[in-house]
């Protein structure tokens, strides 16, 4: 059996904090290739996912806040903004289930902000029609401004 601690929880937050991209996965499952993608992602608050989606009609994505406050934003296949959801026990709202074929990202609004990410496996990179060519790509001079355009949804900054 696989235990989730306030210690294993501390632990990949720091590996985010030093990490460079921000974030650190905690994979629960024993291999890439396994069917059911099971894990643990920490994610700083200037940590920048480029939206994406998943075509394969098995690849619904589901993501579980643990701790901090997460903002996910899905949006139409043109890059406009559709839903926006604050995960945070304040806000009441503690998961999504991002269904296959839409666009979405996730911004980390405070620190120490893990999630539980669950999705079909087996792991395979991502194709140019499941990369959102509208944003910045993860090297772009233009990340910082669009993240921040992105926390923007959530009033911050």
């Amino acid at each position: 059996m696989k235990i989730v601690t306030r210690e294993l929880l501390e632990r990949i937050s720091d590996q985010a904090l030093h990490s460079p991209r921000l974030r650190q996965n905690h994979n629960l499952h024993p291999a890439d290739d396994s069917r059911c993608h099971r894990l643990l992602n920490a994610i700083e608050p200037h940590s920048y996912i480029r939206p994406h989606r998943h075509l394969d009609p098995e690849k619904d994505e589901a993501f579980i806040l643990v701790r901090g406050r997460l903002g996910i934003i899905c949006f139409a296949d043109d890059g406009t903004v559709g839903e926006v959801v604050l995960l945070s026990a304040a806000s009441g709202n503690l998961a999504v289930d991002i269904p296959h074929g839409v666009y979405h990202t996730a911004v980390s609004l405070e620190t120490g902000t893990v999630f539980y990410e669950t999705k079909a496996g087996p792991y395979l990179s991502l194709t140019e029609d499941e990369i959102a060519l509208w944003a910045p790509a993860e090297t772009a001079p233009a990340v910082q401004a669009y993240l921040d355009q992105l926390r923007g949804l959530f009033h911050l900054t």
